[in-house]
């Protein structure tokens, strides 16, 4: 138990030691538009490394989480129990040699209208760093290797295209796997998707005919169109100055402004509102009961935000809050 507690305490020192370094201020800000009636639909266990990276939803409202410390997913009911589905190998190095972070952990998750669930795993090691599938009932299987030198991190699935695409935040590189699985293809590797010291391409979503990322080190927020032959087209900066920017959602609020996103800011502990315009509101913070927000999942007009407490060190969790109206 003293080896467990000691990995878990360094992984978390690791991202807190550069992240407080790198990104203390918050976003530019248009004004604050607060969310009321939040509520917690679990509490985590921060000793056994259940830090909450990345989320997907069921249709009942089930949240699929990826636990980066402890390398697990996990599945979150609506009556908050918390299952785990998933538990990936150790590196045989003990994942001291993953990029940036010195330590394996579960990313990006998806999942497909199947059941099945799509996440990644970055280990530092060429044995088990990649696209891994986990199919309702079965086990976890390593459908594409990825970069061991890599970080991937975001992951958005087209069904359309059968295609998954995945951020690597240290290479600064956008790849695409066939749903299938197979070899992964550079899908962009455009300079503004390029780290800065710490990591790059991080959060995706596919929306409006494009592919949308964050880039952590330079806060920005980037849209990819899909070109003939679903190739990349010109990328477009469409939000600045959001230090510490992780993963996101479209609000989707049947409001004319479909570009409209939630964004969790992983640092500055805030959830905010990023208009079409590129204008920006805090909608969480802290005493909403974030602890470091990683990602956020909409469903039926509520917002689901979970939180790693990778710096505060206290309290990972799943907040449930409702999606701010256009103000």
């Amino acid at each position: 138990m003293k080896e467990r507690l000691a990995t878990i305490t360094g992984a978390a020192t690791a991202i807190a030691m550069v992240t407080l370094a790198v990104f203390t201020a918050g976003p530019a800000s248009a004004g604050t538009a607060p969310v009321t009636k939040t509520r917690f639909a679990a509490h985590f266990d921060l000793a056994q490394g259940q830090m909450p990276e990345n989320i997907a939803l069921e249709p009942d409202g089930t949240a699929y989480v990826t636990f980066a410390a402890s390398r697990q997913v996990a599945a979150v009911t609506p009556a908050g129990k918390t299952r785990v589905l998933a538990t990936m190998p150790v590196p045989a190095d003990g994942g001291v040699h993953t990029p940036v972070l010195g330590f394996a952990l579960t990313t990006g998750i998806a999942r497909a209208h199947d059941g099945a669930l799509y996440f990644l795993y970055a280990s530092g090691t060429e044995d088990l760093t990649g696209l891994w599938r986990l199919r309702p009932g079965g086990t976890p299987h390593r459908i594409a290797a990825l970069p061991a030198g890599g970080l991937p991190n975001g992951l958005a699935l087209d069904e359309r295209r059968g295609l998954l695409y995945i951020a690597d935040s240290v290479l600064g590189t956008i790849f695409t796997v066939p749903a299938a699985g197979g070899e992964p293809a550079t899908w962009s590797s455009a300079a503004e998707l390029a780290p800065t010291g710490f990591l790059g391409a991080n959060g995706l979503k596919i929306h409006d005919c494009a592919l949308w990322v964050t880039n952590l080190d330079k806060g920005t927020v980037l849209r990819i169109p899909f070109g003939p032959g679903n190739r990349p087209g010109p990328v477009r900066t469409r939000a600045t100055n959001l230090a510490g920017i992780d993963d996101f959602a479209f609000t989707g609020d049947g409001d004319g402004d479909g570009d409209e996103i939630l964004a969790a800011l992983n640092a500055p502990n805030t959830v905010v509102r990023i208009r079409g315009n590129g204008t920006v509101s805090t909608v969480l913070t802290a005493a909403d009961g974030l602890q470091n927000p990683t990602s956020v999942a909409l469903r039926r007009g509520t917002a689901y935000v979970p939180s790693a407490a990778y710096t505060t060190a206290t309290d990972p969790n799943l907040l449930l809050a409702p999606v701010p109206h256009n103000r």
